[in-house]
C-alpha cells in the first residue's frame, strides 16, 4: 500500500501541473506520514540528496556554460563549424549539429546548447529560407549530444545515484563515442530532410578559411581538452575541473575575446544561481523519493518482476528502454536519473550489463525525453527561440527522433561503443 501512496500521489500531482520537485517532495511526505514515520525524515533525506561533494561540480559547470554563452565563445564555434560543413546540403543544419557537439563539450548542458546555439543559429536559418520547424528540430535534437560528451554533469548525478563508486572519468570517456555517433546520425537526418525540402548547398570556403576559424575558436575548444584530459589523467577531480572551467571561461571571455563586461558577469552569476537552485531542489527531492523506494525494496521487486517476464537480456533491455522513453515524456532528467538508477541498475547488473554502459543508456534515454512533451524542456527552449508551437515542431520531428532512437538501440546492444574507449585509457 505504501508504494501506491508514493507513486499515486506523485502521478496525481504531476497530472495537475505541479512542478516536479514538489511532486517528489510531497509524495515522499505523504508516504512517510502514512507509514507513521516522523516527517523530518523527508527533509533529512532531501538535504542528504544535495549534500555530496561531487555535486559541487554542477553549479560551477552551469556557471561556466553561462559565461561562455555571454563571452562570445559560442559565436566562434559557430563560425568554425560553418567553415567545415556549411557547404553541405542544408549547410546551416549541419553547422548547427557540429556547433552543438563542440559547445556541448564545453557546457555539458542540453538546455544551454539549445539556448546558446539556438539563439545564434535558428534566426540565421529562418532568415536564409529554412523552415522554422527544421531549424528548431535540428537544434533541439543536437542539443542532447551535450549530455553524453564530457563534461556532462548528469554523468556525475548518475555516479552518485549508483552509490558514488563509479568512476566519473570512465563515465565521461564512455559517452564520447555515443555522442559522436549521435552527431553523425543527426547530420544524416538533417541532410536527408534538406534534400527532400530542396534546401541549398553552400560553397566550400577553402582550407585557409577553416584554419583561420580554427585559430580564432581554439581558446574555447581548448577547454574541452583541459576538462577531459585533467579528469581522465587524474590531475584533478570532476569538481576541481568545474572550478577550472569557470576560471578559464572568465579569462577567455574577458581577456581573449573581450566580450564579457561587468553587467554580463552579473547576469551570468544570477542566471547560474537561479538554475542551480532549481536543479538542486529537484535533486534533493528526488533523493528523498529514492530513499523511500530503497526502504520499500523497490529495486529488489523490480529484479524479480523483470526476471519473471524474461530471462533474455535483449528482451529485458528493450523493456527498460521502452519504460525509460515513456518516463522521459513527463519526468525531467535529474529526478529520472536519481529515481531510475537504483531501480534498474540492479536489474541490468543481474544480467551482466556493465554499470558504465548502463549509465550511457540511461542518460541517452533521458536526453531523448527532453524533446518529448509534456515535460520536454529542451524542445520548449528551442520552440521559444524559433517562435513556433510545440505542435508545429512535433509534426516534423520524426526523422531526428528516429535517428536518436536508432543510436540508442546501437548503444544498448553494442556495449563496445560505450566501453571500448574507457578500456583504451585504462
Amino acid at each position: 500500500m505504501e508504494l501506491w501512496v508514493l507513486f499515486g500521489t506523485f502521478t496525481i500531482l504531476l497530472l495537475i501541473g505541479t512542478p516536479v520537485a514538489f511532486c517528489l517532495g510531497l509524495a515522499s511526505l505523504a508516504t512517510v506520514l502514512y507509514m507513521g514515520l516522523p516527517p523530518i525524515v523527508v527533509f533529512q533525506q532531501l538535504n542528504s540528496g544535495m549534500n555530496a561533494f561531487a555535486m559541487m561540480a554542477i553549479p560551477f559547470f552551469i556557471f561556466a556554460g553561462d559565461l561562455m554563452i555571454r563571452g562570445g565563445i559560442a559565436e566562434r564555434l559557430v563560425n568554425f563549424a560553418a567553415s567545415m560543413v556549411g557547404h553541405l546540403r542544408g549547410g546551416l543544419g549541419q553547422v548547427n549539429v557540429v556547433t552543438c557537439t563542440l559547445f556541448g563539450g564545453i557546457s555539458g548542458s542540453a538546455v544551454a546548447d539549445a539556448s546558446a546555439v539556438g539563439g545564434i543559429m535558428i534566426p540565421q536559418m529562418k532568415a536564409r529560407g529554412y523552415d522554422a520547424d527544421y531549424a528548431v528540430n535540428v537544434t533541439a535534437n543536437a542539443a542532447i549530444i551535450a549530455l553524453l560528451i564530457p563534461p556532462s554533469h548528469n554523468m556525475i548525478i548518475y555516479s552518485l545515484s549508483a552509490g558514488g563508486n563509479l568512476s566519473i572519468a570512465d563515465l565521461f570517456t564512455a559517452g564520447i563515442l555515443p555522442g559522436l555517433l549521435l552527431a553523425a546520425a543527426l547530420m544524416v537526418a538533417a541532410y536527408l530532410v534538406a534534400v527532400k525540402r530542396g534546401y541549398p548547398a553552400g560553397i566550400f570556403p577553402g582550407f585557409a578559411a577553416i584554419g583561420r576559424a580554427l585559430v580564432i575558436s581554439t581558446p574555447g575548444i581548448l577547454l574541452i581538452f583541459i576538462i577531459f584530459g585533467g579528469v581522465r589523467s587524474g590531475w584533478f577531480t570532476a569538481t576541481e575541473s568545474s572550478c577550472i572551467a569557470v576560471l578559464y571561461a572568465l579569462l577567455v571571455a574577458a581577456l581573449v575575446y573581450r566580450q564579457l563586461g561587468w553587467n554580463d558577469f552579473i547576469e551570468a552569476t544570477h542566471g547560474a544561481v537561479r538554475t542551480t537552485a532549481m536543479v538542486l531542489l529537484v535533486i534533493g527531492a528526488a533523493g528523498s523519493f529514492g530513499w523511500l523506494m530503497a526502504f520499500l525494496q523497490v529495486p529488489q521487486q523490480a529484479v524479480v518482476a523483470m526476471k519473471a517476464v524474461s530471462d533474455d537480456p535483449i528482451t529485458v533491455l528493450l523493456m527498460i528502454n521502452a519504460i525509460l522513453l515513456v518516463l522521459g515524456t513527463f519526468m525531467d532528467m535529474a529526478p529520472m536519473i536519481i529515481i531510475c538508477t537504483p531501480i534498474f541498475l540492479p536489474v541490468v547488473m543481474s544480467f551482466g550489463v556493465d554499470p558504465i554502459h548502463f549509465g550511457v543508456i540511461l542518460i541517452l534515454n533521458a536526453g531523448i525525453g527532453l524533446n518529448t512533451p509534456p515535460v520536454g524542456s529542451v524542445q520548449f527552449v528551442a520552440c521559444a527561440v524559433g517562435k513556433i508551437s510545440i505542435g508545429e515542431s512535433m509534426r516534423t520531428i520524426w526523422p531526428f527522433y528516429g535517428a536518436s532512437v536508432a543510436v540508442l538501440m546501437l548503444v544498448t546492444y553494442v556495449p563496445a561503443i560505450s566501453l571500448w574507449l574507457p578500456g583504451v585509457f585504462k
